[in-house]
C-alpha cells in the first residue's frame, strides 16, 4: 500500500471511532435509576438491570449529587452500598 492510502484508511478509521465515541454519549436521567430504587431503600441486592443502570448513569451521578432534589437519594447508605455492590465507585465531586 502507498503512504497515501495507508494515512487514507487511518484517517477514515479514525473518524469512524470518533463518530462511534459521540453515539455512545449518556444521556442523564435519574428516572433510569428507579430499577434501584428496592436495593436502595430496603436490604434487597441490586438486580442484573440496576447494575447495568448504574453503569450506565455513571457519568451523571456527579449531576445528581448536586442536584437538591436528589442527592439525599444517591448520597444515602443504600445507594452507596448499591454502588459497591454494582462495581460502580461511589463518585468524589
Amino acid at each position: 500500500m502507498k503512504t497515501t492510502s495507508k494515512l487514507a484508511v487511518v484517517t477514515v478509521l479514525v473518524l469512524l471511532l470518533a463518530e462511534a465515541h459521540i453515539s455512545l454519549a449518556v444521556t442523564c436521567s435519574a428516572i433510569q435509576l428507579s430499577p434501584c430504587l428496592g436495593a436502595i431503600t430496603s436490604n434487597s441486592p441490586p438486580s442484573t438491570l440496576c447494575c447495568s443502570k448504574i453503569r450506565e448513569q455513571k457519568p451523571c451521578l456527579c449531576q445528581y449529587l448536586k442536584n437538591p432534589n436528589l442527592r439525599n437519594y444517591v448520597n444515602s447508605p443504600g445507594a452507596k452500598k448499591v454502588a459497591r455492590t454494582c462495581g460502580v465507585p461511589y463518585p468524589k465531586c
